[in-house]
């Protein structure tokens, strides 16, 4: 594992729809992976919340390239998590006048990458 003082690049998307818990499902499986093995474990992950991990974890990898100097190919995920963000409120009709409330959920997805130990 990296230590906390390394060099880390960081990338986050906020209020994307869609629950923390069936993001953290995939963001589970690729902590601590490489970049290489990540991209094609995501590519074949039949759960909606890859997309969206996917464009993080490329923004992450592009900040370490361009701001930092790194090399993609040497790069790990070192943090990865999914917060919950506001949920958007919406209602339905029911019977005899009544109005049921839907909730629909977002969340905040946050990956840092950092070189390998070698």
């Amino acid at each position: 594992m990296v230590n906390s003082t390394s060099i880390q690049a960081r990338a986050t998307a906020r209020f994307v729809r869609g629950s923390a818990s069936k993001v953290r499902r995939v963001l589970g499986q690729i902590r601590g992976r490489s970049y290489r093995d990540a991209l094609i474990m995501l590519e074949f992950m039949p759960y909606r919340s890859t997309h969206m991990v996917t464009k993080v974890l490329r923004s992450a990898v592009a900040n370490a390239e361009h701001n930092l100097g790194l090399d993609p190919a040497a790069l790990t995920i070192t943090h990865a998590t999914a917060d919950m963000g506001p949920s958007m409120r919406r209602y339905r009709p029911r019977a005899q006048g009544r109005a049921y409330q839907i909730k629909k959920q977002t969340c905040h997805i946050s990956i840092a990458v950092a070189p390998q130990d070698t």
